[in-house]
């Protein structure tokens, strides 16, 4: 896509910084990244609008101020090798995003298929993030403890697991599901054996679901 860069510092002017988003190590990352080599050719005209655009497999990229959001809610001021773990790998944008601000970030994803599209386009670009084909809900526990985790799908509660692999200080930022059909960011800090909860923006996302789908070649 010719002109990628303004769009994307467009995207960050208009929908981001406008709205009270100001880390400008965050800004400058999702300037950087070319948004639509996420997304499929047929919805690339989409890439920097204002909205969620589909990525095939009932799956979706995330609204660019949703991604802006819950980041700056993750990690405020990270410092170089900040450890990241990502449920929900979809596109690889999230993924990309914290890469660019020099996090180190192992993402799961439970559709084989869109893991495996998502690892290519990070390393396409030049990022280190790891992609898992896994459950997510499990984690990833061989590289834990992590400082931040961040659940991009609605979920009904925080799993014990994600709580064990965090840092003492870290945080976990979800999209918890309140009612049918609508959630709201949470933000979780472990403090030893007590958390502390804040309550940020509703939200929609598509559904954190159980189980990993692996492409069978021989169906």
């Amino acid at each position: 896509m010719e002109g990628w860069r303004l769009y994307a510092g467009e995207m960050v002017t208009t929908q981001i910084y406008s709205r009270g988003i100001l880390n400008t190590n965050l800004l400058e990352a999702m300037k950087n990244i070319p948004r639509h080599m996420f997304v499929p050719l047929e919805y690339q005209r989409l890439s920097y609008s204002d909205c969620a655009v589909p990525i095939g497999l009932d799956q979706t990229i995330s609204q660019p101020y949703m991604v802006a959001k819950m980041t700056d809610l993750l990690v405020p001021s990270p410092e170089e090798g900040t450890k990241i773990l990502e449920i929900g790998t979809g596109s690889g944008y999230q993924a990309a995003v914290l890469s660019e601000m020099g996090m180190v970030v192992n993402s799961i994803e439970r559709i084989e298929e869109l893991g495996i599209r998502a690892q290519k386009v990070l390393r396409e670009l030049g990022y280190s993030a790891k992609v898992l084909v896994s459950d997510g809900r499990n984690g990833y526990e061989p590289d834990s403890p992590y400082d931040g985790i961040i659940v991009t799908a609605a979920s009904d509660r925080i799993e014990d697991a994600w709580m064990n692999q965090l840092a003492n200080g870290g945080r976990i930022v979800i999209p918890l599901r309140i009612k049918p059909g609508l959630e709201q960011l949470l933000v979780r800090v472990k403090r030893g054996s007590q958390c502390q909860d804040t309550w940020y923006d509703y939200c929609q996302f598509v559904p954190l679901l159980k189980g990993v789908i692996v492409d069978d070649p021989f169906s």
